[in-house]
């Protein structure tokens, strides 16, 4: 099963000790956005356990931070999910239901008779923007805009039904991934401010990508098996699959040797941020926080990794949901006349 590869990258180490009071917290706050409206939805969610994703992913945070990056990894794998089905095959009503995030996003007020997804987002918007400088508030509203943007070549790729060329897919899966996002949020709950210089040096963009690229090629191996019934091309084994003229069991094998590639040239490049801080002149505490920020990016490498590998939502998925249908047993994302709903217990 592609659940079973072993990419070799680091072991997660550390673990945030808020994870129980995050667990709580997150399952009170779906409940209250109405992200899992019945108690078979919330248990599925519970299933997938959001906040162990965070507490591995950010082991430096605790507390709100904690509590906020719990319910953000909650909205984004919720929030997936709703393009399952039809909505997932109508680019043009996908773009135009995103619009309304993207908005929120850039400081917009949310509807007053907004969805669950809308209200969830609203306020994961709120308590990340709280006292954020407005270069974080400005970088991470143009980080949402193109995650929920990417939402609609996804779903112009179902339409076309054969996987992209690479560039291309990598285009939209970096988008659909959101990956910007929680190093993002990871660098604001570790307290840290990188100057724009280092921020945009080519090697901190460079090791970003990278880290980037390595979690969503990793989920893209597991979660194959969903996601090829389900329609979805913009799988990094698929697309290999259609460029190269490789069976699957060599594509599973090339999708290794590209992590392990970027893998290799993230610590490669983390070697000469230090030469980096010196020539930028940075003060103790400037050169303390890039540092901060490598182990960041380090922390959610791993941390994503040791938490996909052991949640239910992969490997459960095919007793607990229909292969062709929602990873989510809700439909808590509102498209015009389709108002949110959620399916009577079984």
């Amino acid at each position: 099963m592609p659940q079973d590869m072993d990419f070799g990258l680091p072991a997660a180490t550390r673990i945030s000790p808020g994870l129980e009071g995050a667990r709580q917290h997150n399952l009170d706050w779906v409940r209250r956005t109405g992200l899992a409206g019945d108690d078979r939805s919330l248990a599925w969610y519970a299933s997938w356990d959001m906040p162990r994703l965070a507490a591995l992913g950010f082991p430096y945070a605790h507390g709100p931070h904690l509590d906020l990056l719990a319910d953000a990894m909650g909205f984004f794998f919720v929030f997936d999910d709703q393009f399952d089905g039809p909505l997932g095959r109508d680019p043009a009503e996908t773009a135009r239901v995103c619009q309304t995030l993207i908005d929120i996003a850039h400081g917009v007020p949310p509807p007053p008779d907004a969805d669950p997804c809308t209200t969830a987002f609203a306020d994961i918007r709120t308590r990340g923007t709280d006292g954020a400088h407005p270069a974080w508030t400005a970088r991470t509203a143009h980080e949402w805009e193109y995650y929920f943007a990417a939402q609609a070549h996804e779903a112009r790729g179902r339409l076309r039904g054969t996987p992209a060329d690479p560039d291309a897919y990598l285009q939209v899966r970096r988008g659909i991934a959101a990956n910007d996002l929680p190093l993002s949020l990871g660098e604001r709950a570790a307290g840290l401010t990188v100057p724009a210089s280092a921020f945009h040096s080519p090697e901190l963009r460079i090791m970003r990508r990278a880290a980037i690229d390595v979690t969503l090629m990793c989920n893209d191996v597991y979660s194959l098996e969903k996601e090829e019934a389900r329609g979805d091309v913009d799988n990094l084994v698929l697309v290999l699959e259609r460029a190269r003229h490789l069976t699957r069991d060599q594509a599973l094998t090339a999708a290794r040797h590209e992590v392990e590639r970027r893998v290799r040239r993230f610590h490669c490049l983390a070697a000469r941020v230090p030469a980096v801080c010196a020539q930028l002149a940075l003060s103790g505490r400037e050169q303390a926080d890039v540092a901060g920020y490598v182990r960041v990016m380090t922390a959610w490498m791993s941390g994503y990794h040791a938490w996909q590998t052991g949640t239910r939502r992969y490997r459960d998925a095919p007793r607990v949901v229909p292969s062709s249908g929602p990873g989510h047993l809700g439909q808590v994302l509102g498209t015009g006349a389709r108002r949110p709903q959620h399916p009577e217990p079984t």
